[in-house]
């Protein structure tokens, strides 16, 4: 029969649901009690403040709380007296007056409780037992100072060991004080540890005293009763316990071979036995904590006694096999938690031993980049350590790197293809939730692939065959995710294609050393992202994932940049200067505008087509060396834009951009050609642009002025006015500025704000250009003091009247807005 939940878990519930009803079951009862007192008292009934229904009530202030605040008070300021007498007037008594005052103290505090426990004054008999415990250790600091003051550690140790088996003992006679068996417990942690002092022993011999100190702490927690003494013993365990783990760790660390680490793994050991034992009937979250300790602390016992065998380099590859085996220990009767903490334990070792490997893969993946500084320079002598900028490294003791990572990932694999296996068999001890098995997945495929890639480094390959081998392997990688994904995104799916991506984008930066490399693994990469692109194409399926949709896209984006690549290479190949090789760039949007044409409607056409605009943007600033080149570059992309237009769904965006990269490359082309009068060559276009403008808004009122007159004014005006803030003389001027004004007043009579905007930002340009020599004059003959001045009046007026100026400001840009 199968229980669901198992029945571990179903025992944990009821546990809770039986709490819960006992607390509620305890408030009604408490209310009525209340109620009771209510009904039986003479006179009217006591008014009790409003509270909300199921809460616990508010208990009255009570003489108790004060009784216990004065006796702590009266027993901390016995402590104190009796302190000041020892270390004060100590030296002026003889011998029989100190004895007799110990002993009549001592013995009268230790005496008292008892007396005030049968007559139910329960918090003196408190107060009084804390201070006969004080006087205790006060008895045994003077006994210190007289007998002997030259072996203190060892004083210290029986001491301590007396002290706590007369507190154990008295605690127990008495037995209703709530303090000795606290503080036995508490002295308990010392006299080993002590004894190890004073006998100035060995590392290995305080780990001993440690770890039998926290055997003890945990036979008191097991077996004795009472909450204040198992809590003060767990505490001491987990002190005491993870002391001697540690220095049996370190001791074990660094032994000079498998016989100096036997003796240190003996107490790895015994220190896993304790937790495991203390693990038993312990609280569910401390049993889990109790297992992974047990678990970490055998892997490094039997793994210490290994790896001091074997060369350092291999050492983390022994405790990754040593944290496989502790996985066979969740088949032992050691309970469900404690079993779940064994196979936290594991997962722990795995990944500590997966971050030791992280540094070579991190070196791997980040040292291409130093080809970025020496493109084409050939294959490096030294092989693919020195591309990557890593020959100096200790590759030696990194060799392992590989094997671990690659170690993990089959170890993972097997888990994945055999999830529902690996759960049976682990049995109760682990009952995982879906989102399990796909990390399980997709750790195994990021550790496959890190293993992979940081292995030619690892056996120092050659360039060549470096480069070869992580093309390769990109593109078993590439495949494998898009196969996945084509099923449906998954998390193994997904970390394959990030782990790839991030693999050609290394190997891409890899080649960039080398012509015939960057020509062999861009052309590579290009049919893989475009292959990928075109294999997760689904047309007509409106199910497709959003997911599978962004990945698309992005490797179309990818086969875009790998080819705009090649065209760059291309160029640099036939000797061409970098503007020079601009217009071969433009041969990548061309390609991309066609594809976006073909793939009309779908998801990847509009970033295919974006990426190729992004191609063009790379050539427009490649050219930007040589003016003639640039024009060029604008004209041909203007004519890209201008075909794109040709398509509805792009006619806007495209129609607009195709005319200003015209009238962009005939001013720079005008600006190349040395022309100091741009008039004579735009003015021509401007006024047939004008007459076509004018008929189009006839036939369609609703066109933009923009649309129909942007263009032909911007093609005469700008010109005009760059030549007019380089001429010395005042026709030029004079005339723009007449032409500028008409175009506005026209713009603002007519309600066009493309003859609105354009002239009146012309004609401000060109008034400003004009008046700026006066302004200087007039700027250099005012006192140094006017300037912040007229500053401080100016922002004075317009705080004072912001409001006003601020709705002024939306009214001319709502008018604006409503202009054609």
């Amino acid at each position: 029969m199968e229980h669901l939940p198992p029945p571990a878990e179903e025992l944990v519930l009821l546990d809770r649901e039986l709490a819960r009803l006992d607390l509620r079951r305890s408030q009604l009862l408490t209310r009525r009690a209340w109620l009771l007192s209510v009904l039986q008292a003479p006179g009217p009934a006591p008014v009790t403040p409003p509270r909300v229904w199921g809460a616990p009530p508010v208990p009255p202030v009570r003489t108790r709380s004060a009784q216990n605040v004065l006796l702590t008070l009266g027993g901390l300021l016995l402590t104190i007296a009796a302190i000041a007498f020892t270390l004060v007037s100590w030296g002026q008594m003889g011998i029989g007056g100190r004895s007799a005052v110990l002993t009549a103290v001592t013995v009268a505090a230790l005496s008292a409780p008892a007396v005030l426990l049968r007559r139910g004054l329960s918090s003196t008999a408190e107060a009084l037992a804390g201070l006969a415990s004080v006087l205790m250790v006060l008895d045994a600091l003077a006994l210190y100072l007289v007998a002997v003051p030259d072996s203190g550690a060892g004083y210290a140790a029986g001491a301590s060991a007396v002290l706590a088996v007369l507190w154990a003992a008295y605690g127990l006679l008495v037995g209703r004080l709530r303090l000795p068996l606290p503080l036995a417990v508490a002295g308990a942690q010392l006299p080993l540890v002590l004894w190890a002092w004073a006998g100035e022993a060995g590392a290995l011999v305080f780990a001993v005293a440690l770890l039998a100190t926290a055997a003890l702490d945990c036979a008191i927690a097991v077996w004795c009763k009472g909450v204040a003494v198992r809590v003060t013993a767990c505490a001491g365990l987990c002190v005491t316990g993870g002391a001697g783990l540690l220095v049996a760790l370190v001791q074990s660390l660094s032994a000079g071979g498998p016989a100096g680490a036997v003796a240190p793994g003996a107490l790895l050991l015994a220190g896993a036995v304790i937790a495991l034992a203390g693990a038993r009937r312990a609280p569910v979250a401390l049993a889990v904590a109790a297992g992974a300790v047990a678990g970490l602390a055998a892997v490094a016992a039997v793994g210490g006694v290994v790896a001091a065998g074997v060369p350092d380099a291999w050492a983390v590859q022994v405790y990754l096999v040593c944290g496989g085996l502790v996985l066979l220990g969740v088949r032992a009767p050691l309970g469900r938690p404690a079993g779940r903490g064994l196979v936290w334990a594991a997962g722990s070792v795995a990944a500590a031993a997966v971050l030791f490997a992280a540094a070579p893969v991190a070196v791997v993946l980040v040292g291409p980049v130093a080809q970025l500084g020496r493109l084409w320079s050939g294959a490096p002598e030294d092989g693919i350590r020195a591309a990557v900028g890593a020959a100096e490294l200790p590759w030696q003791d990194m060799a392992a790197a590989p094997v671990v990572l690659l170690s993990v990932a089959v170890a993972l694999g097997a888990a994945f293809r055999s999830w529902e296996g690996v759960v049976r068999w682990a049995g109760p001890v682990l009952s995982p939730g879906p989102g399990w098995r796909t990390a399980v997945g997709a750790s195994a495929v990021a550790a496959g692939w890190a293993g992979l890639t940081v292995l030619p480094p690892a056996l120092d390959a050659s360039y060549a065959a470096a480069v070869a081998s992580q093309t390769v392997l990109v593109a078993g990688v590439l495949a494998g995710a898009v196969a996945a994904l084509r099923r449906g995104p998954s998390g193994a799916a997904l970390t394959a294609w990030v782990c790839g991506s991030a693999g050609a984008m290394g190997v891409a930066l890899l080649a960039l050393g080398s012509e015939p490399a960057t020509y062999a693994v861009f052309g590579v990469l290009l049919l893989l992202f475009a292959g990928a692109a075109v294999a997760l194409e689904a047309p007509g399926d409106p199910s497709r994932s959003p997911v599978v949709v962004t990945v698309q896209a992005v490797v179309a984006c990818a086969a875009v940049i790998c080819a705009a690549v090649l065209a760059a290479a291309f160029g640099a190949s036939l000797g061409l200067a970098l503007y020079e090789a601009a217009p071969v760039l433009l041969v990548v949007p061309a390609v991309t505008a066609g594809l976006g044409a073909r793939l009309k409607g779908r998801p990847v056409a509009l970033p295919l087509e974006l990426a190729g605009a992004a191609a063009g943007i790379a050539a427009v600033v490649a050219a930007l060396g040589d003016p003639a080149f640039l024009a060029l570059v604008l004209a041909l992309c203007g004519v890209l834009a201008a075909g794109t237009a040709l398509r509805p769904e792009r006619r806007q965006v495209a129609g607009c951009l195709a005319t200003a990269l015209f009238v962009l490359a005939s001013w720079v082309r005008l600006s190349a050609s040395g022309v100091s009068s741009p008039e004579a060559y735009t003015l021509p276009v401007t006024v047939p642009a004008l007459v076509i403008g004018v008929l189009r808004r006839r036939r369609d009122p609703s066109a933009s002025s923009w649309t129909a007159y942007g263009a032909g004014l911007a093609v005469t005006l700008v010109p005009a006015l760059v030549a007019a803030w380089t001429d010395a003389y005042w026709l030029r001027p004079l005339l723009l500025g007449a032409a500028a004004l008409v175009s506005t007043l026209l713009g603002a009579r007519l309600r066009l704000q493309a003859l609105l905007v354009l002239g009146g930002a012309v004609l401000a340009l060109d008034a400003l250009h004009e008046l700026a020599p006066y302004v200087v004059q007039v700027v250099g003959a005012m006192p140094r003091w006017v300037a912040p001045a007229l500053a401080g009046v100016l922002l004075l007026a317009v705080g004072a009247t912001y409001e006003k100026r601020l709705r002024e400001a939306r009214r001319l840009r709502d008018a604006l807005g409503r202009m054609r």
